[in-house]
């Protein structure tokens, strides 16, 4: 993402995975956590160096986070094939446990991402203290996004662009509905924010400015 991202690789459930990490940089100095973001298909050529990925990683960083990219196993020098979820949700938690095993923590995703981050909550949820969570393009179309816990609703932030084209905004609603999870629609927004990553930035942040309640 930038001359300071510090790459390297963990032992992870199907061999190394491959990690980037990104100090935070807020103007007061305050460090407030680490955030762990997944990325989209493996498939459709989904990496960690993503632009939607490193939008969010800059969102992180400059509102005072510690930003963790990693690539899921079988993309880049991560190991291992492609698990349609299950095995990269373990993935998703191995990059939890050894790097941030403790204190404050932010879980967000994009597309597939979010799908797999989606698993990952509902699992750390109630064993961890999650601060904020982020869904952009969730992609509710073609798998089963989790829910999110009721009492993590207020900590978290659905945005989806109103004309995707490859996740229907129709599908993302259909899952957020029955939660009645708000979702916040960029107008005129496709899957990959083309144009927008600035917007999308300033979303995230203002996002992860506001207190919990």
């Amino acid at each position: 993402m930038n001359t300071q991202t510090e790459r390297f690789t963990i032992h992870g459930p199907a061999g190394i995975l491959e990690v980037a990490r990104d100090a935070a940089a807020a103007s007061d100095g305050v460090v407030r956590g680490t955030a762990v973001i997944g990325h989209p298909h493996p498939l459709f050529a989904g990496t960690m160096d993503n632009k939607v990925v490193q939008t969010l990683a800059r969102a992180f960083v400059g509102s005072g986070w510690n930003a963790l990219r990693f690539n899921f196993r079988g993309v880049g020098q991560s190991a291992g094939t492609y698990d349609e979820g299950r095995g990269e949700r373990e993935d998703f938690l191995a990059v939890v446990e050894q790097l941030a095993p403790q204190g404050a923590l932010a879980l967000a995703g994009f597309s597939f991402g979010s799908f797999v981050m989606s698993h990952a909550l509902a699992e750390l949820w109630p064993r961890r203290q999650i601060e904020k969570v982020v869904f952009v393009g969730t992609a509710a179309s073609r798998f089963t996004v989790a829910a999110v816990p009721p009492e993590a609703h207020e900590r978290t932030l659905v945005i989806h662009g109103e004309v995707d084209d490859t996740v229907p905004l129709s599908s993302v609603m259909d899952w957020a509905r029955p939660q009645i999870l708000p979702v916040t629609v960029v107008p005129g927004g496709a899957h990959f924010f083309h144009g927008q990553l600035p917007l999308l930035k300033g979303l995230v942040m203002r996002h992860l400015s506001a207190a919990a309640a």
